[in-house]
Protein backbone atom coordinates (compact mmCIF):
# COMPACT_ATOMS: atom_id res chain seq x y z
CA UNK A 1 0.00 0.00 0.00
CA UNK A 2 1.36 3.38 -1.03
CA UNK A 3 2.11 5.80 1.85
CA UNK A 4 4.02 8.73 0.37
CA UNK A 5 6.57 10.04 -2.08
CA UNK A 6 9.81 11.46 -0.75
CA UNK A 7 13.47 11.89 -1.69
CA UNK A 8 16.19 9.49 -0.69
CA UNK A 9 19.81 8.76 -1.66
CA UNK A 10 21.61 6.22 -3.79
CA UNK A 11 23.71 4.18 -1.32
CA UNK A 12 26.52 3.95 -3.90
CA UNK A 13 26.89 7.44 -5.41
CA UNK A 14 24.86 9.33 -2.74
CA UNK A 15 22.89 11.27 -5.35
CA UNK A 16 19.35 12.33 -4.37
CA UNK A 17 16.64 10.09 -5.86
CA UNK A 18 12.87 10.10 -5.98
CA UNK A 19 11.64 7.42 -3.57
CA UNK A 20 8.43 5.79 -2.40
CA UNK A 21 7.49 4.70 1.12
CA UNK A 22 4.95 1.87 1.21
CA UNK A 23 3.34 -0.74 3.46
CA UNK A 24 3.71 -4.44 2.61
CA UNK A 25 3.56 -7.63 4.71
CA UNK A 26 3.17 -5.67 7.94
CA UNK A 27 6.33 -3.62 7.35
CA UNK A 28 7.12 -0.17 6.03
CA UNK A 29 9.57 -0.10 3.12
CA UNK A 30 11.38 2.58 1.11
CA UNK A 31 12.33 1.94 -2.51
CA UNK A 32 14.15 3.92 -5.22
CA UNK A 33 16.02 3.47 -8.49
CA UNK A 34 19.39 4.93 -9.41
CA UNK A 35 19.96 5.17 -13.20
CA UNK A 36 23.55 4.06 -12.67
CA UNK A 37 23.41 1.66 -9.72
CA UNK A 38 20.00 0.06 -9.94
CA UNK A 39 17.08 -0.69 -7.63
CA UNK A 40 17.16 -0.46 -3.83
CA UNK A 41 14.40 -1.65 -1.50
CA UNK A 42 14.98 -1.36 2.25
CA UNK A 43 13.17 -1.61 5.55
CA UNK A 44 12.01 1.74 6.93
CA UNK A 45 10.05 0.51 9.97
CA UNK A 46 9.56 -3.19 10.68
CA UNK A 47 6.05 -2.78 12.12
CA UNK A 48 3.41 -0.94 10.10
CA UNK A 49 0.92 -0.79 13.01
CA UNK A 50 3.40 1.02 15.22
CA UNK A 51 4.41 3.26 12.32
CA UNK A 52 0.80 4.35 11.89
CA UNK A 53 0.26 4.87 15.64
CA UNK A 54 3.32 7.11 15.84
CA UNK A 55 2.18 8.99 12.72
CA UNK A 56 -0.56 10.60 14.83
CA UNK A 57 2.09 12.68 16.61
CA UNK A 58 2.81 14.93 13.66
CA UNK A 59 5.10 17.71 14.96
CA UNK A 60 4.62 21.42 14.49
CA UNK A 61 6.68 23.50 12.06
CA UNK A 62 9.03 26.05 13.61
CA UNK A 63 11.43 27.23 10.90
CA UNK A 64 14.38 29.54 11.50
CA UNK A 65 13.96 33.18 10.48
CA UNK A 66 17.58 33.56 9.43
CA UNK A 67 18.56 30.55 7.23
CA UNK A 68 22.26 30.28 6.42
CA UNK A 69 21.95 29.06 2.82
CA UNK A 70 19.51 29.34 -0.06
CA UNK A 71 17.05 26.57 -0.91
CA UNK A 72 17.24 26.95 -4.70
CA UNK A 73 19.18 23.69 -5.18
CA UNK A 74 16.50 21.58 -3.48
CA UNK A 75 16.74 19.31 -0.45
CA UNK A 76 19.17 17.81 0.49
CA UNK A 77 21.62 19.43 -1.95
CA UNK A 78 22.45 22.60 -0.03
CA UNK A 79 22.10 21.95 3.70
CA UNK A 80 23.05 24.55 6.12
CA UNK A 81 20.09 25.42 7.28
CA UNK A 82 17.90 26.49 4.35
CA UNK A 83 14.50 28.16 4.38
CA UNK A 84 12.78 24.82 3.65
CA UNK A 85 13.92 23.36 6.97
CA UNK A 86 10.96 22.99 9.32
CA UNK A 87 12.59 23.01 12.75
CA UNK A 88 15.13 24.99 14.72
CA UNK A 89 18.16 23.48 16.45
CA UNK A 90 17.40 21.84 19.80
CA UNK A 91 20.82 20.19 20.16
CA UNK A 92 23.84 21.62 18.39
CA UNK A 93 26.84 19.39 17.69
CA UNK A 94 30.41 20.45 17.05
CA UNK A 95 33.08 17.96 16.05
CA UNK A 96 36.04 19.39 17.93
CA UNK A 97 38.45 16.84 16.44
CA UNK A 98 38.53 13.72 14.30
CA UNK A 99 41.40 12.33 16.35
CA UNK A 100 40.57 9.36 18.54
CA UNK A 101 42.24 6.93 20.92
CA UNK A 102 40.28 4.09 19.29
CA UNK A 103 39.73 2.78 15.76
CA UNK A 104 36.09 1.66 15.82
CA UNK A 105 34.72 0.05 12.63
CA UNK A 106 31.23 1.53 13.30
CA UNK A 107 32.40 5.14 13.72
CA UNK A 108 31.24 8.12 11.61
CA UNK A 109 34.63 9.86 11.77
CA UNK A 110 38.16 8.55 11.97
CA UNK A 111 41.37 10.49 11.36
CA UNK A 112 43.37 7.26 11.20
CA UNK A 113 41.40 6.22 8.11
CA UNK A 114 41.24 9.60 6.35
CA UNK A 115 44.94 10.42 7.07
CA UNK A 116 43.84 14.00 7.66
CA UNK A 117 43.47 16.04 10.84
CA UNK A 118 40.23 17.97 11.32
CA UNK A 119 40.48 20.04 14.47
CA UNK A 120 38.89 23.52 14.57
CA UNK A 121 40.70 26.14 16.61
CA UNK A 122 39.34 27.58 19.85
CA UNK A 123 38.23 30.74 18.03
CA UNK A 124 36.62 28.76 15.20
CA UNK A 125 34.65 26.82 17.80
CA UNK A 126 33.63 30.09 19.46
CA UNK A 127 32.22 31.29 16.14
CA UNK A 128 30.34 28.03 15.57
CA UNK A 129 28.82 28.38 19.05
CA UNK A 130 27.79 31.94 18.21
CA UNK A 131 26.20 30.77 14.95
CA UNK A 132 24.03 28.33 16.89
CA UNK A 133 23.07 30.90 19.51
CA UNK A 134 22.22 33.49 16.85
CA UNK A 135 19.51 31.37 15.22
CA UNK A 136 16.12 33.11 15.29
CA UNK A 137 13.51 33.10 16.68
CA UNK A 138 14.90 30.45 19.08
CA UNK A 139 18.56 30.24 20.04
CA UNK A 140 20.03 26.77 20.34
CA UNK A 141 19.84 25.87 24.06
CA UNK A 142 22.08 22.80 24.21
CA UNK A 143 25.48 21.85 22.79
CA UNK A 144 27.33 18.56 22.47
CA UNK A 145 31.01 18.33 21.67
CA UNK A 146 31.68 15.26 19.55
CA UNK A 147 34.34 13.84 17.25
CA UNK A 148 36.49 11.78 17.02
CA UNK A 149 37.09 11.71 20.74
CA UNK A 150 36.64 15.20 22.26
CA UNK A 151 38.65 14.48 25.39
CA UNK A 152 41.90 14.04 23.42
CA UNK A 153 41.91 17.85 23.07
CA UNK A 154 43.99 19.42 25.83
CA UNK A 155 41.63 22.41 25.95
CA UNK A 156 38.39 20.43 26.34
CA UNK A 157 37.72 21.91 29.80
CA UNK A 158 38.17 25.41 28.39
CA UNK A 159 35.76 24.56 25.56
CA UNK A 160 33.08 23.68 28.12
CA UNK A 161 33.63 27.04 29.82
CA UNK A 162 33.39 28.69 26.41
CA UNK A 163 30.00 27.10 25.72
CA UNK A 164 28.74 28.46 29.03
CA UNK A 165 30.09 31.91 28.19
CA UNK A 166 28.22 31.84 24.89
CA UNK A 167 24.93 31.19 26.67
CA UNK A 168 24.26 27.46 26.34
CA UNK A 169 22.12 26.20 29.22
CA UNK A 170 23.04 22.56 28.70
CA UNK A 171 26.44 21.13 27.71
CA UNK A 172 27.47 17.56 27.06
CA UNK A 173 30.34 15.53 25.62
CA UNK A 174 30.05 12.37 23.52
CA UNK A 175 32.95 10.22 24.65
CA UNK A 176 34.29 6.67 24.78
CA UNK A 177 35.27 7.35 28.39
CA UNK A 178 38.89 6.20 28.17
CA UNK A 179 40.42 9.47 29.39
CA UNK A 180 37.73 9.80 32.04
CA UNK A 181 38.81 6.37 33.29
CA UNK A 182 42.55 7.03 33.15
CA UNK A 183 42.56 10.59 34.51
CA UNK A 184 40.50 10.57 37.68
CA UNK A 185 40.45 14.37 38.01
CA UNK A 186 39.05 15.00 34.50
CA UNK A 187 35.42 14.38 35.45
CA UNK A 188 35.66 16.88 38.29
CA UNK A 189 37.38 19.44 36.07
CA UNK A 190 34.62 19.11 33.48
CA UNK A 191 31.89 19.35 36.11
CA UNK A 192 33.50 22.46 37.60
CA UNK A 193 33.64 24.01 34.11
CA UNK A 194 29.87 23.58 33.74
CA UNK A 195 29.46 20.26 31.91
CA UNK A 196 26.01 18.74 32.52
CA UNK A 197 26.16 15.32 30.90
CA UNK A 198 28.59 12.66 29.75
CA UNK A 199 27.20 10.91 26.67
CA UNK A 200 29.05 7.65 27.26
CA UNK A 201 29.54 5.10 24.50
CA UNK A 202 28.44 1.84 26.16
CA UNK A 203 27.84 -1.24 24.02
CA UNK A 204 27.10 -3.92 26.60
CA UNK A 205 27.77 -5.56 29.94
CA UNK A 206 30.19 -8.22 28.63
CA UNK A 207 33.39 -7.93 26.66
CA UNK A 208 32.14 -9.35 23.34
CA UNK A 209 30.32 -6.26 21.98
CA UNK A 210 33.38 -4.11 22.63
CA UNK A 211 35.69 -6.49 20.84
CA UNK A 212 33.37 -6.45 17.82
CA UNK A 213 32.38 -2.75 17.79
CA UNK A 214 35.56 -1.20 19.19
CA UNK A 215 38.34 -3.71 18.56
CA UNK A 216 39.12 -4.43 22.22
CA UNK A 217 37.47 -5.12 25.58
CA UNK A 218 36.70 -1.71 27.06
CA UNK A 219 34.20 -2.69 29.74
CA UNK A 220 36.64 -2.23 32.67
CA UNK A 221 37.44 1.31 31.47
CA UNK A 222 33.71 2.08 31.14
CA UNK A 223 33.18 1.04 34.77
CA UNK A 224 36.12 3.21 35.91
CA UNK A 225 34.78 6.19 33.92
CA UNK A 226 31.35 5.79 35.54
CA UNK A 227 32.91 5.67 39.00
CA UNK A 228 34.90 8.84 38.37
CA UNK A 229 31.77 10.63 37.13
CA UNK A 230 29.92 9.44 40.23
CA UNK A 231 32.58 10.99 42.46
CA UNK A 232 32.28 14.27 40.54
CA UNK A 233 28.48 14.29 40.56
CA UNK A 234 28.50 14.31 36.77
CA UNK A 235 25.41 12.78 35.13
CA UNK A 236 25.72 10.09 32.46
CA UNK A 237 23.61 8.93 29.52
CA UNK A 238 24.67 5.53 28.22
CA UNK A 239 24.81 5.32 24.41
CA UNK A 240 24.86 1.75 23.06
CA UNK A 241 25.34 1.25 19.32
CA UNK A 242 23.07 -1.73 18.62
CA UNK A 243 24.15 -4.23 15.96
CA UNK A 244 22.05 -7.29 15.22
CA UNK A 245 23.80 -10.46 16.34
CA UNK A 246 26.38 -8.52 18.35
CA UNK A 247 24.65 -6.86 21.29
CA UNK A 248 20.92 -6.80 20.52
CA UNK A 249 20.45 -9.53 23.15
CA UNK A 250 21.97 -7.28 25.83
CA UNK A 251 19.41 -4.47 25.66
CA UNK A 252 17.62 -5.66 28.81
CA UNK A 253 20.92 -6.18 30.62
CA UNK A 254 22.05 -2.65 29.71
CA UNK A 255 18.79 -1.25 31.11
CA UNK A 256 19.28 -3.25 34.32
CA UNK A 257 22.87 -1.98 34.57
CA UNK A 258 21.55 1.60 34.29
CA UNK A 259 18.96 0.90 37.01
CA UNK A 260 21.69 -0.40 39.31
CA UNK A 261 23.55 2.87 38.77
CA UNK A 262 20.57 5.23 38.63
CA UNK A 263 22.26 7.63 41.05
CA UNK A 264 24.67 8.66 38.26
CA UNK A 265 23.06 7.28 35.05
CA UNK A 266 20.04 9.34 33.97
CA UNK A 267 19.20 7.63 30.70
CA UNK A 268 20.06 5.11 28.00
CA UNK A 269 19.88 6.27 24.40
CA UNK A 270 20.09 3.20 22.18
CA UNK A 271 21.27 3.89 18.63
CA UNK A 272 20.80 1.14 16.00
CA UNK A 273 23.85 1.02 13.76
CA UNK A 274 23.71 3.44 10.84
CA UNK A 275 25.21 2.23 7.56
CA UNK A 276 26.76 5.57 6.67
CA UNK A 277 29.76 4.08 4.90
CA UNK A 278 29.84 2.05 1.69
CA UNK A 279 28.16 -1.00 3.16
CA UNK A 280 27.29 -3.79 0.67
CA UNK A 281 23.51 -3.65 0.17
CA UNK A 282 23.14 -7.40 0.76
CA UNK A 283 24.43 -6.96 4.34
CA UNK A 284 22.17 -4.09 5.35
CA UNK A 285 18.91 -6.00 5.80
CA UNK A 286 20.69 -8.74 7.76
CA UNK A 287 22.05 -6.26 10.29
CA UNK A 288 19.26 -3.65 10.28
CA UNK A 289 17.48 -2.94 13.56
CA UNK A 290 14.59 -0.49 13.35
CA UNK A 291 12.72 1.24 16.15
CA UNK A 292 9.95 -1.42 16.34
CA UNK A 293 12.62 -4.15 16.54
CA UNK A 294 14.18 -2.29 19.46
CA UNK A 295 10.88 -1.94 21.33
CA UNK A 296 10.08 -5.64 20.90
CA UNK A 297 13.52 -6.54 22.26
CA UNK A 298 13.00 -4.26 25.27
CA UNK A 299 9.63 -5.86 26.04
CA UNK A 300 11.01 -9.39 25.70
CA UNK A 301 14.21 -8.78 27.64
CA UNK A 302 12.49 -6.97 30.54
CA UNK A 303 9.88 -9.76 30.85
CA UNK A 304 7.13 -7.40 29.79
CA UNK A 305 7.85 -4.79 32.48
CA UNK A 306 8.42 -2.23 29.71
CA UNK A 307 5.92 -2.66 26.88
CA UNK A 308 5.38 -1.33 23.40
CA UNK A 309 2.50 0.84 24.70
CA UNK A 310 4.86 2.66 27.07
CA UNK A 311 6.81 4.32 24.24
CA UNK A 312 6.07 7.64 22.56
CA UNK A 313 7.92 9.66 19.91
CA UNK A 314 9.76 12.80 21.15
CA UNK A 315 7.23 15.00 19.31
CA UNK A 316 4.55 13.71 21.72
CA UNK A 317 5.84 16.03 24.46
CA UNK A 318 5.30 19.20 22.41
CA UNK A 319 2.13 20.02 24.41
CA UNK A 320 4.30 20.40 27.55
CA UNK A 321 6.42 23.09 25.87
CA UNK A 322 3.36 24.82 24.39
CA UNK A 323 1.55 24.85 27.74
CA UNK A 324 4.48 26.33 29.66
CA UNK A 325 5.09 28.80 26.84
CA UNK A 326 1.43 29.90 26.96
CA UNK A 327 1.64 30.40 30.73
CA UNK A 328 4.80 32.48 30.29
CA UNK A 329 3.29 34.42 27.40
CA UNK A 330 6.15 33.61 25.04
CA UNK A 331 7.43 31.02 22.60
CA UNK A 332 9.04 28.03 24.36
CA UNK A 333 12.84 28.13 24.38
CA UNK A 334 13.00 24.67 22.83
CA UNK A 335 10.44 22.33 21.34
CA UNK A 336 11.03 18.67 20.51
CA UNK A 337 9.32 18.90 17.14
CA UNK A 338 11.52 16.38 15.37
CA UNK A 339 9.93 13.98 12.91
CA UNK A 340 7.76 11.44 14.68
CA UNK A 341 9.59 8.50 13.07
CA UNK A 342 13.08 9.59 14.19
CA UNK A 343 12.95 8.19 17.69
CA UNK A 344 10.96 6.71 20.56
CA UNK A 345 11.21 7.00 24.34
CA UNK A 346 9.69 6.35 27.75
CA UNK A 347 10.48 7.13 31.37
CA UNK A 348 10.77 4.35 33.92
CA UNK A 349 10.87 4.47 37.71
CA UNK A 350 12.06 1.92 40.22
CA UNK A 351 9.68 1.00 43.05
CA UNK A 352 10.85 -1.72 45.43
CA UNK A 353 13.04 -3.24 42.69
CA UNK A 354 10.14 -3.24 40.23
CA UNK A 355 10.28 -1.32 36.94
CA UNK A 356 7.34 1.09 36.69
CA UNK A 357 6.96 2.91 33.34
CA UNK A 358 5.45 6.39 33.56
CA UNK A 359 2.42 5.12 31.64
CA UNK A 360 1.58 2.81 34.58
CA UNK A 361 0.47 5.71 36.76
CA UNK A 362 -0.17 8.58 34.32
CA UNK A 363 -2.74 8.51 31.54
CA UNK A 364 -0.27 10.06 29.12
CA UNK A 365 -2.71 10.59 26.24
CA UNK A 366 -5.21 12.32 28.51
CA UNK A 367 -2.46 14.40 30.12
CA UNK A 368 -1.16 15.62 26.75
CA UNK A 369 -4.71 16.38 25.60
CA UNK A 370 -5.32 18.45 28.76
CA UNK A 371 -2.13 20.48 28.11
CA UNK A 372 -3.09 21.07 24.48
CA UNK A 373 -6.54 22.28 25.47
CA UNK A 374 -5.11 24.47 28.24
CA UNK A 375 -2.57 26.10 25.94
CA UNK A 376 -5.30 26.79 23.37
CA UNK A 377 -7.55 28.42 25.98
CA UNK A 378 -4.71 30.67 27.14
CA UNK A 379 -3.84 31.62 23.57
CA UNK A 380 -7.50 32.45 22.88
CA UNK A 381 -7.47 34.82 25.87
CA UNK A 382 -10.21 35.90 28.24
CA UNK A 383 -10.70 37.18 31.77
CA UNK A 384 -8.24 35.61 34.24
CA UNK A 385 -7.75 32.77 31.78
CA UNK A 386 -4.39 31.59 33.19
CA UNK A 387 -5.81 31.37 36.71
CA UNK A 388 -8.81 29.40 35.45
CA UNK A 389 -6.61 26.97 33.52
CA UNK A 390 -4.32 26.41 36.51
CA UNK A 391 -7.36 25.92 38.76
CA UNK A 392 -8.64 23.28 36.35
CA UNK A 393 -5.21 21.62 36.52
CA UNK A 394 -5.58 21.13 40.28
CA UNK A 395 -8.83 19.28 39.60
CA UNK A 396 -7.85 17.35 36.48
CA UNK A 397 -4.32 16.14 37.31
CA UNK A 398 -5.45 13.89 40.20
CA UNK A 399 -7.90 12.23 37.77
CA UNK A 400 -5.10 11.62 35.26
CA UNK A 401 -2.75 10.14 37.88
CA UNK A 402 -3.29 6.74 39.51
CA UNK A 403 -2.05 7.24 43.08
CA UNK A 404 -2.14 3.52 43.87
CA UNK A 405 0.36 2.76 41.10
CA UNK A 406 2.59 5.80 41.61
CA UNK A 407 6.05 4.94 43.03
CA UNK A 408 6.24 5.74 46.75
CA UNK A 409 9.14 8.14 46.29
CA UNK A 410 7.23 10.31 43.79
CA UNK A 411 4.54 12.86 44.61
CA UNK A 412 3.80 13.37 40.94
CA UNK A 413 0.71 15.59 41.31
CA UNK A 414 2.56 18.08 43.51
CA UNK A 415 5.58 18.05 41.19
CA UNK A 416 3.54 18.80 38.08
CA UNK A 417 1.53 21.54 39.79
CA UNK A 418 4.72 23.23 41.01
CA UNK A 419 6.23 23.02 37.53
CA UNK A 420 3.17 24.55 35.85
CA UNK A 421 2.09 27.00 38.57
CA UNK A 422 5.45 28.32 39.73
CA UNK A 423 7.64 27.18 36.85
CA UNK A 424 9.63 25.39 39.56
CA UNK A 425 12.21 23.50 37.55
CA UNK A 426 13.75 22.30 40.80
CA UNK A 427 10.59 20.20 41.09
CA UNK A 428 11.15 18.88 37.59
CA UNK A 429 14.66 17.90 38.67
CA UNK A 430 13.08 15.70 41.36
CA UNK A 431 11.14 13.91 38.60
CA UNK A 432 14.31 13.32 36.59
CA UNK A 433 16.33 12.24 39.62
CA UNK A 434 13.92 9.40 40.31
CA UNK A 435 13.49 8.36 36.70
CA UNK A 436 15.45 6.77 33.89
CA UNK A 437 14.90 7.79 30.27
CA UNK A 438 14.91 4.82 27.90
CA UNK A 439 15.12 6.05 24.32
CA UNK A 440 16.06 4.97 20.83
CA UNK A 441 17.22 7.35 18.11
CA UNK A 442 17.50 5.73 14.69
CA UNK A 443 19.75 7.93 12.60
CA UNK A 444 19.34 7.53 8.86
CA UNK A 445 21.81 6.28 6.29
CA UNK A 446 21.64 6.35 2.46
CA UNK A 447 19.56 3.15 2.41
CA UNK A 448 16.62 4.46 4.50
CA UNK A 449 17.17 8.20 3.96
CA UNK A 450 13.91 10.18 3.92
CA UNK A 451 13.84 13.88 3.04
CA UNK A 452 10.76 14.42 5.22
CA UNK A 453 12.72 13.34 8.28
CA UNK A 454 15.66 15.54 7.35
CA UNK A 455 13.44 18.63 7.13
CA UNK A 456 12.26 18.01 10.69
CA UNK A 457 15.66 17.19 12.19
CA UNK A 458 16.43 19.07 15.44
CA UNK A 459 20.00 17.76 15.94
CA UNK A 460 22.38 19.83 13.82
CA UNK A 461 26.12 20.11 13.28
CA UNK A 462 27.73 23.54 13.24
CA UNK A 463 30.69 23.53 10.82
CA UNK A 464 33.57 25.98 10.25
CA UNK A 465 32.15 27.63 7.11
CA UNK A 466 29.10 28.92 9.03
CA UNK A 467 26.61 26.28 7.95
CA UNK A 468 24.39 24.35 10.38
CA UNK A 469 23.70 20.90 8.93
CA UNK A 470 21.12 18.27 10.00
CA UNK A 471 22.70 15.20 11.58
CA UNK A 472 21.73 12.61 8.98
CA UNK A 473 22.71 14.66 5.94
CA UNK A 474 26.01 15.52 7.60
CA UNK A 475 26.92 11.87 8.07
CA UNK A 476 25.39 10.59 4.83
CA UNK A 477 26.55 13.34 2.45
CA UNK A 478 28.64 16.22 3.77
CA UNK A 479 31.11 14.91 6.32
CA UNK A 480 33.86 13.91 3.89
CA UNK A 481 33.88 17.16 1.91
CA UNK A 482 33.81 19.34 5.05
CA UNK A 483 36.63 17.44 6.72
CA UNK A 484 38.70 17.55 3.55
CA UNK A 485 38.18 21.32 3.17
CA UNK A 486 38.97 22.17 6.78
CA UNK A 487 41.64 19.59 7.56
CA UNK A 488 45.34 19.15 6.98
CA UNK A 489 47.29 16.00 6.06
CA UNK A 490 48.64 14.05 9.01
CA UNK A 491 52.41 14.04 8.89
CA UNK A 492 53.82 10.53 9.08
CA UNK A 493 55.87 9.82 12.20
CA UNK A 494 59.61 9.70 11.72
CA UNK A 495 61.09 6.23 11.92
Amino acid sequence: MFIKKTKSLCPVCFKPLEAEVYDEDGKIWIKKDCPEHGHFNNTYWSDSKLYKRVSDFDPSINSVDNPQVSSDKGCPNNCGICSNHETSTVLGLIDVTNRCNLKCPVCFANAAVSKRLFEPSYEEIRQMLKNLRELKPVSTPAIQYAGGEPTVRKDIVDLIKLAREEGFSHTQIATNGLRLARKESLAQELADAGLNTIYLQFDGVTEEPYVYNRGKNLLPQKIDAIENCRKAGLGIVLVPTIVKGVNDQQIGDIIRFAIENIDVIHGVNFQPVSFAGRTPSNQVEKQRITIPDFINLVEKQTDGQIRLEDFYPPSAVEPVSHFIGALDGEEPSATLNCHQHCGIATYIFIDNDKIVPVTEFIDVDRFLEFLDDGAQKIDDGGFAVKKRVLLSATKELPKIIDRDKTPESLEISKILLKVFKNRSYESLAVFHKNSLLISCMHFMDPFNFDEDRVKKCVIHYAVPDGRIIPFCTMNSIYRQEIEEEFSVPIKPKKA
